[in-house]
């Protein structure tokens, strides 16, 4: 389906000004004619006047129907019984078809996103019961602003099968009006289901954290990316799949941004003990190797001065002693020895 950019001419304004003075001309003529043959006139004019002013009455304001008003950055599809005929696109009053219709099957759809269109509701009063009665009125103009679709966090497991839960933000805009509405059945349910797809197939590729022996890339090479450390990357690949899959629904994926990521409730309590005990252990290693290049300033140190002159016994003693202070996780309490240090 080709979209078909009209051209057609902001005519609104002149059309609703002459239909509605021909109503009123319209109505005019009756009360005037009804005046006339009242009084006992004759003539055909006056009956001739009566009819074609009841006709103009009747029928006088299917124009009004053909009026649409277009902001900026909005759409309108029109068909004309069934057939598509053509897309406005520049905003104006503007007079159309009277038997032409908007159409916009996803108008009545809700996402949780960003300048979806609402319908406008009309309240009435019912005659029978006297009761207000709630009509949506609804609006078949289509949106040509970027939107930012934020789908339901989803529960995925990563490449090594760890439940993960992560949401995105997908800004996006209809960039083809006839291929949006034609194409597929509902625009906006359609994206949101190549969303969740497209975010299920990247994010199966990757680990929640760097892990060994983990391609991510499809090269055959082991690398260091993430779903943690590589979310640009991540973000990427994702918008890409999905502007694969929705470019015959006329759609332009702006961007994707992860929003939310975090292990699965099962598994979270678990995961962050183990990444406690790999950040203990790390903080261990530097602490050791801190100390081990202290003991050994020391030991230099006093060699060089000539401060003290120690026996290999004695030294280890020094290097047991001056670890358990420098590794300890408490402070280390003096003990002063007086006595002969042999």
């Amino acid at each position: 389906m080709e979209e078909k950019i009209l051209t057609t001419k902001k005519n609104g304004m002149p059309v609703m000004i002459v239909t509605i003075l021909l109503l009123i001309a319209a109505l005019v003529g009756v009360i005037f004619s009804g005046i006339k043959l009242d009084s006992g006139a004759e003539g055909i004019i006056y009956p001739v006047i009566m009819g074609v002013s009841l006709l103009i009455v009747f029928i006088g304001w299917i124009p009004l129907i053909g009026l649409r008003v277009l902001k900026p950055q909005e759409a309108l599809v029109l068909t004309l019984f069934g057939k598509y005929i053509g897309t406005i696109k520049e905003d104006g009053f503007y007079f159309v078809n009277p038997f032409a219709t908007g159409f916009n099957p996803a108008a009545k759809t809700k996402l949780n996103q960003s300048g979806d269109v609402k319908a406008t509701a009309v309240t009435a009063i019912s005659a029978a019961s006297g009761t207000n009665v709630s009509v949506e009125i609804e609006n078949k103009k289509i949106s040509l602003k970027i939107m930012t679709l934020n789908n339901n966090r989803q529960k995925i497991n990563d490449c090594l099968g760890n439940p993960v839960e992560i949401g995105i933000a997908v800004m996006w805009r209809v960039t083809d009006t006839a291929k949006a509405v034609f194409n597929v059945d509902n625009y906006k349910e359609y994206l949101s289901l190549q969303c969740d797809s497209a975010l299920r197939n990247v994010v199966r590729l990757y680990p929640y954290d760097v892990a060994p022996n983990v391609d991510t890339t499809g090269d055959g090479v082991a690398d260091d990316g993430s779903l943690r450390g590589s979310s640009e990357i991540v973000a990427a690949r994702i918008k890409d799949e999905i502007q694969s899959r929705v470019d015959e629904a006329g759609l332009e994926i702006i961007e994707a941004r992860i929003t939310y990521l975090a292990y699965a409730p099962e598994i979270a309590a678990v995961m962050l003990q183990r990444q406690q005990a790999t950040a203990i252990i790390d903080a261990r290693k530097m602490i050791v190797d801190g100390a081990v290049g202290m003991v050994e300033m020391a030991l230099d140190r006093l060699n060089e001065k000539n401060v003290v002159n120690l026996d290999e016994e004695r030294k280890a003693a020094m290097v047991s002693n001056l670890l358990v202070v420098l590794c300890g996780n408490r402070d280390a309490q003096p003990v002063v020895n007086s006595g002969n240090l042999y």
